[in-house]
C-alpha cells in the first residue's frame, strides 16, 4: 500500500475527482471550521496521490492586517493533507493528525484566489505523509507560494470488536 499510487491505483482521474468532490459535499458540513473556511473551495484536479483546489479569499480568511491568516493556512494544510490521502485509494476516512508543520512564505489578500495542492508522498499501513503548497493565483496562473506545509496522519483502520 505504500507504493507509488500511480502504479498501484487503477482509478481514472475523473473517478478520483468525483470522489474528492463527494467528500467535500458530504464532510465539510460536518466540520464547523472546514465549513466556515472552505465552503466555497473548488476541486480542479485530482489524480492518485494529488489533489488541487482553488479558493477565493473572503473577509473570513484574512487577519487584522488584511493578509491570509496563519490559522487559515494551517487549516488548509490539515484539510488538503486528508484529501490527498483520499486520492490514494478512494478511501473515505483519512485518519487523524499526528503532526503538522506550516511555513508562511508570502501573503494573499481578500479577493485573491489561491491554489491548494496536496500530495500524498506515502500512505502506509499506519501513517501517511503529505505535502501541501498554497499559492496565490495571478492572472489565472499559479504564482508565488503563500505557505507550504507537511502533514502526517495516523491512518490505520481499526478492526471492529468481535
Amino acid at each position: 500500500m505504500g507504493d507509488n499510487p500511480a502504479t498501484n491505483n487503477s482509478h481514472g482521474d475523473e473517478a478520483i475527482k468525483a470522489h474528492i468532490e463527494h467528500l467535500v459535499r458530504t464532510n465539510l458540513p460536518n466540520s464547523a471550521i472546514y465549513n466556515f473556511l472552505l465552503s466555497d473551495v473548488r476541486i480542479v484536479y485530482a489524480t492518485p496521490g494529488t489533489v488541487k483546489a482553488r479558493l477565493t479569499l473572503t473577509r473570513n480568511h484574512v487577519n487584522s492586517s488584511g493578509g491570509i491568516h496563519g490559522a487559515v493556512s494551517a487549516t488548509i494544510t490539515d484539510w488538503a493533507g486528508g484529501m490527498a490521502i483520499a486520492t490514494w485509494d478512494l478511501r473515505a476516512k483519512t485518519g487523524v493528525s499526528v503532526d503538522i508543520h506550516v511555513r508562511y512564505l508570502s501573503s494573499a489578500r481578500e479577493g485573491d484566489e489561491i491554489e491548494i495542492e496536496g500530495t500524498a508522498e506515502k500512505v502506509g499501513g499506519s501513517l501517511a505523509f503529505t505535502r501541501i503548497v498554497i499559492s496565490k493565483v495571478v492572472d489565472g496562473v499559479v504564482g508565488p507560494v503563500v505557505a507550504s506545509g507537511t502533514h502526517t496522519k495516523y491512518v490505520k483502520v481499526r478492526e471492529p470488536p468481535k
